[in-house]
């Protein structure tokens, strides 16, 4: 079947523990748990990234380190707090440095499965998150997963509605690792 495949989890929020970074980890735990390496750059490094510039090509070690890590990725998994019905600008932020892969072989998130999670205090926020989420990946030429996550945080948490997040979760990752094999396979020389 091929090596395993890389996932790199991006998301979070400076806050230490954040709902979106727990989120994060449940579904780079499936991924992990499907076969895949698993590599994280939540909210603390995020957080070291300047706001990006086009105009600098002087890069920041972190910097450096989420664009090689995305380059070398089979899939990504990107994960969002809803502020103010779109991503955080910590998210943007991070998401804009992809521009440095513009002239890679695989441009941007090219031939990559993208998991989307949302998370938010009401379902405005995370599903209209979610949306912009998606359209954010479409731009940067990536493939979103059928299934995107969308986590409201306010909702009282039950049995009921922690089996469906944690449903979602997992799924987002089954997925990102399901389309980095069949690229995998796409990609593996024929032996007819």
């Amino acid at each position: 079947m091929g090596s395993s495949p890389l996932v790199v989890g991006i998301g979070g929020t400076v806050r230490p523990d954040s709902s979106t970074e727990r989120a994060l980890e449940v579904a780079l735990e499936s991924a992990a748990a499907a076969g895949a390496e698993v590599e994280r750059f939540t909210g603390s490094r995020l957080a070291e990234l300047p706001l990006y510039s086009p105009s600098d090509p002087a890069r920041c070690e972190a910097a450096v380190e989420l664009v090689e890590a995305v380059r070398r990725a089979d899939g990504v998994i990107i994960a969002s707090p809803g502020y103010h019905a779109s991503v955080s600008g910590l998210m943007k932020n991070s998401l804009d440095y992809l521009e440095d892969l513009r002239e890679d072989t695989r441009p941007y998130l090219s031939r990559r499965g993208v998991g989307c999670i949302a998370t938010g205090a009401g379902w405005q926020a995370t599903v209209a998150t979610l949306a912009a989420m998606r359209a954010i990946v479409h731009a940067l030429r990536g493939w979103p997963t059928p299934l995107g996550a969308a986590i409201n945080t306010a909702r009282s948490e039950s049995d009921g509605e922690d089996r469906q997040a944690a449903f979602q979760l997992q799924t987002v990752g089954l997925e990102v690792v399901e389309f980095a094999r069949l690229q995998q396979q796409a990609a593996a020389p024929s032996t007819l």
